[in-house]
């Protein structure tokens, strides 16, 4: 039964077989990304991630969700903070170090 389903999912993979209405908006976004990458007073996302200073936190493991409100975050991501170097969301790429006290 997979196996009948699998040329109609294949078909519908396959960019060239993809209506045309799929294409233009693949199109549009990539217009969109050529201009915003023309335009080198912008700064990129990553560039912006990366002014954030790293967030100090108190135990081994935190709980990122990218924003306080939940419609604006994303999955929350558990991540181990064992290393010395700061850890990074998978998400969001916020930065996270463990706040030694000495």
């Amino acid at each position: 039964m997979a196996t009948r389903r699998l040329p109609r999912l294949l078909k519908t993979l396959d960019p060239l077989r993809a209506p045309l209405r799929t294409r233009a908006i693949g199109s549009l976004v990539g217009d969109h990304t050529a201009k915003w990458m023309q335009d080198t007073r912008k700064k990129s996302p990553m560039e912006l991630i990366n002014e954030v200073p790293p967030i100090k936190v108190e135990g081994r493991i935190v709980a990122c969700e990218g924003h306080s409100n939940p419609a604006l975050g994303h999955p929350i991501e558990f991540i181990c903070l064992d290393l010395e170097a700061p850890a990074v969301c998978k998400y969001c790429g916020l930065r996270y170090v463990q706040n030694h006290h000495h």
